[in-house]
């Protein structure tokens, strides 16, 4: 019996089936190792935090195994529209943390994912009014213990952490992560850190630096976000009336008077050797000078950005976005997941002295 000739349509299904069975076999493997990557040694609860008549939605994140009561660690976001999560940006602390024995509290910021309220309504006040409501409510949950409770925050958290530290004296400690200062001196660094990283030639500098004196002429008379559109060139095309209105009730903010308020609360300050927000020569001068030395621990992350994410990794998007799928925990500069966890546990220590 004669075997049946493959005809030319069969020969190219084969030549597909060997090309694409590789390429599947690799989708596979890379999702297997996606979701391994994003296992993370801790359990999280949904809970929610009631705050002057609103619902925020959050994650209460603890350690894998045992009943508490663990330490508490409530987080502060920096500025947008933030989740509870970042985007899974904080799962890789709170595995780090929980290795410490510290549960993680973090919140979607109000009208984010569900939370009620809107967080451009806010002023820094009001934020470290929440972060109050947050302590309040993990002071009362049964597996913490309401003797280890410190907060965490980043960038904006700055106007906010040593706020709220200063009305509670009773906070373990605070981890500061490229806090600003002063907003306007802030606004003026990241201005310039962003026309330098353009290239900007020097008349284009001082366009933008007048083009920002004028806008500060409209913010301090309280002008409408209209305004701004019709007498500024080249306004902000992402300026809407909610965010221009939370400039307006934030940009005047500085830390100095309550960073001085809080001297007595333990604080770890970490700053980043490529930081173009936040000028972190300020920020460390300004701590420093108004914190006792024996409370204040400062960390520097020379090869890290803004977030500490690895300079050489967040200089490209699409490595960024690589890391962080397939290692999000070496998104991070050396240390900085380490170097958090081995400060709450020197806390944890001294707790149990006393």
């Amino acid at each position: 019996m004669e075997t049946p000739a493959i005809t030319p349509r069969r020969q190219r299904r084969r030549r597909l089936l060997w090309v694409l069975t590789p390429a599947l076999l690799a989708l596979v493997l890379l999702g297997g190792v996606v979701v391994l990557a994003h296992r993370y040694d801790i359990r999280e609860q949904r809970v929610e935090i009631q705050h002057d008549g609103l619902s925020l939605d959050g994650v209460l994140a603890t350690p894998s195994t045992g009943d508490g009561p663990f330490g508490l660690v409530v987080f502060v976001h920096g500025d947008g529209p933030v989740d509870a999560t970042a985007d899974t940006f904080y799962r890789p602390l709170w595995e780090s943390f929980a290795h410490a024995g510290y549960a993680s509290l973090s919140w979607n910021k109000p009208g984010v994912a569900g939370s009620a309220g809107n967080w451009l309504d806010q002023t820094m006040a009001d934020r470290a009014q929440e972060v109050a409501a947050a302590l309040a409510w993990g002071r009362q949950h049964p597996s913490i213990d309401r003797h280890r409770i410190g907060l965490w925050g980043a960038s904006q958290a700055g106007w906010v952490l040593p706020r709220v530290a200063a009305e509670t004296p009773d906070l373990q400690f605070v981890i500061a992560v490229s806090p600003a200062i002063n907003w306007l001196r802030q606004g003026r660094y990241h201005l310039l850190a962003q026309l330098r990283a353009e290239g900007a030639a020097a008349a284009e500098v001082d366009r933008a630096l007048r083009r920002r004196e004028r806008t500060l002429t409209l913010l301090r008379r309280g002008a409408t976000v209209e305004e701004y559109r019709t007498t500024i060139d080249h306004p902000d095309d992402t300026m809407t009336a909610d965010r221009w209105t939370f400039i307006t009730r934030n940009h005047t903010a500085d830390a100095t008077d309550d960073l001085r308020a809080m001297r007595g609360t333990p604080v770890l300050l970490l700053l980043a050797g490529h930081d173009n927000h936040v000028d972190v020569t300020e920020t460390e001068t300004v701590y420093r000078q108004l914190l006792p030395a024996a409370t204040l621990h400062v960390k520097h992350f020379p090869d890290a950005d803004h977030r500490m994410v690895r300079h050489r990794i967040a200089r490209s998007a699409l490595r960024a976005t690589l890391t962080a799928l397939v290692a999000p925990r070496t998104l991070f500069a050396d240390g900085y997941l380490t170097d958090q966890r081995q400060y709450l546990q020197h806390h944890t220590t001294a707790s149990r002295r006393q």
